[in-house]
């Protein structure tokens, strides 16, 4: 999991996290589903949570507040929560999907470590503006985009330095 790095949404965390439950039952209204209490305590633990989650850890969170909660009933919740716009997953290159709730009015890209995995996320408006560049030199409206830099983080960097050097001395 991640810390989110970038712009606050306009609205207050409260008024977001209302508007998006708003949104969820309302989708689940027009797929004929009803409101439960376990579909509950994993939205909630979600809209709780910052940054990046694995189906596997939201798991761990859920089981914290409900205790009986399994995997697939996770998992179900999370891909209610990308069918109705709440949640994105990505791919990070581990194996595993990673979901980030979706706030409307903010976008990020993320910066991913290929040694440790840590994932940060950015924004840079030189970015936005070449890409969007890029979209119109090849005769494409953009309407959205993902921006994913794989590399090693600073902590990783400097372990590398550190162990070069060890092994240098010996």
């Amino acid at each position: 999991m991640t810390a989110r790095n970038h712009r606050s949404p306009s609205k207050n965390p409260r008024e977001a996290t209302a508007d998006a439950k708003a949104r969820l039952a309302t989708h689940l209204a027009r797929a004929g589903l009803k409101r439960s209490r376990t579909r509950d305590a994993v939205v909630d633990t979600f809209l709780e949570t910052p940054g990046h989650v694995s189906a596997e850890e939201l798991t761990t969170l859920v089981r914290r507040r409900a205790p009986g909660v399994g995997f697939t009933t996770v998992y179900r919740a999370l891909k209610l929560l990308e069918d109705c716009g709440l949640a994105t997953a990505s791919q990070f290159g581990d194996g595993h999907a990673h979901y980030e709730r979706v706030v409307e009015g903010t976008h990020h890209d993320h910066l991913v470590c290929t040694e440790c995995g840590a994932i940060v996320e950015f924004e840079n408006p030189e970015i936005e503006k070449l890409q969007e560049k890029v979209g119109r030199q090849h005769g494409f409206e953009v309407t959205s985009h993902r921006t994913e830099l794989y590399g090693r983080c600073p902590r990783c960097v400097a372990g590398g330095r550190e162990a070069s050097t060890a092994r240098r001395a010996s």
